[in-house]
């Protein structure tokens, strides 16, 4: 039976699919193509699912927050596990565009969870943030923590999925999983991530812009290591036995975070782009953008005792990937 993931056409998603495929299981894909950035982009990743992996792959484009079209789409289609990785993304266009957020992230959320519902679903893993640490201070990020004081629009729905979730476990004791993703890169990443627009900037003789003096520093996370840690709890659904669980429910949902487990100094990181990239940077320092957080760091103690997750890539390796990766996108354009 296929595995249904949402946000196909979508970095994540996509690697996500092709893993999935690569190791023999049927995927049916959805995506609604919008145009946050760069629709060719998730047209060529689309394409390349499409030659490598033939009939294994399904595509519908369909906004999933339109629960008629949606059920529309996959009529016919039954599915034991889903993947949500489809969202509204992005912490500084939330102050612009919040609705956007509100329609795919809340609502679109709780459409697939009706879903996974009807069709009775051994689980669904869903796509939530290191965003939802927000205002926290204390460092590395864990699970366990409080997460009530939001940074952003962004955080405020990814924390809502949450608890849409919870409630479901609760009450339909529907098994689910929702991954805290930290500052993911790698080949085929997004134009609006600061690895993309400091590369693009680079290699076009542009200043980057370097928000809080440089002062900050992400637990950057290489695809790779991502992908193994979602395959790794797809095929692994929390039990529904009362028992707490990592996030502290007692239902059958469980969270994780997925990170590298390392806070790397953002000019630390440019220094390598540097490097892969074979010239300096113009740099412009700026002040800390609203909706911002000057440090990410994940505490991954949960998801390695119980899934054996151990991310493998270092910026030092992932970097000049993601550089290699970006220079041959452009030459085929």
């Amino acid at each position: 039976m296929a595995i249904l993931v949402t946000g196909v056409a979508g970095f994540i998603g996509y690697h996500v699919a092709a893993r999935l495929l690569r190791e023999g299981t049927s995927v049916v894909g959805i995506d609604n193509l919008n145009s946050y950035y760069s629709v060719e982009l998730k047209r060529r990743r689309l394409k390349e699912l499409d030659a490598t992996f033939g009939d294994a792959f399904r595509f519908f484009e369909v906004d999933f927050a339109d629960a008629d079209a949606l059920a529309a789409a996959l009529k016919g289609h039954e599915f034991k596990r889903i993947i949500h990785l489809g969202a509204q993304a992005g912490v500084r266009y939330s102050i612009q565009n919040p609705r956007s957020y509100a329609h795919s992230n809340l609502l679109g959320h709780l459409n697939i969870l009706e879903l996974a519902r009807d069709q009775s679903a051994d689980h669904l893993v869903y796509a939530s943030s290191s965003s939802v640490y927000g205002r926290n201070t204390k460092l590395p990020f864990s699970v366990q923590d409080r997460v009530d004081l939001p940074a952003s629009l962004y955080a405020a729905t990814k924390r809502a999925d949450e608890l849409l979730s919870e409630s479901y476990a609760h009450i339909f004791r529907l098994p689910q999983t929702g991954l805290r993703f930290f500052t993911v890169y790698g080949p085929w990443g997004r134009p609006d991530m600061a690895l993309w627009l400091f590369t693009d900037a680079i290699m076009n003789g542009r200043p980057i812009q370097i928000f809080n003096g440089g002062e900050m520093r992400r637990d950057f996370t290489f695809i790779d290591d991502i992908v193994d840690g979602v395959v790794k709890c797809v095929a692994t659904a929390p039990l529904d036995d009362g028992e707490l669980k990592p996030g502290g429910s007692r239902t059958p949902h469980k969270l994780y975070n997925i990170g590298n487990n390392n806070a790397e100094e953002l000019l630390v990181m440019i220094e390598l782009l540097e490097q892969a990239c074979g010239r300096k940077a113009e740099r412009e320092f700026l002040p800390m953008q609203p909706g911002d957080v000057k440090e990410t760091y994940a505490d991954i103690t949960d998801i390695s005792r119980d899934l054996g997750f151990s991310p493998k890539t270092t910026i030092k390796e992932g970097i000049p990937q993601f550089v290699d990766w970006f220079k041959w996108y452009h030459a085929t354009a």
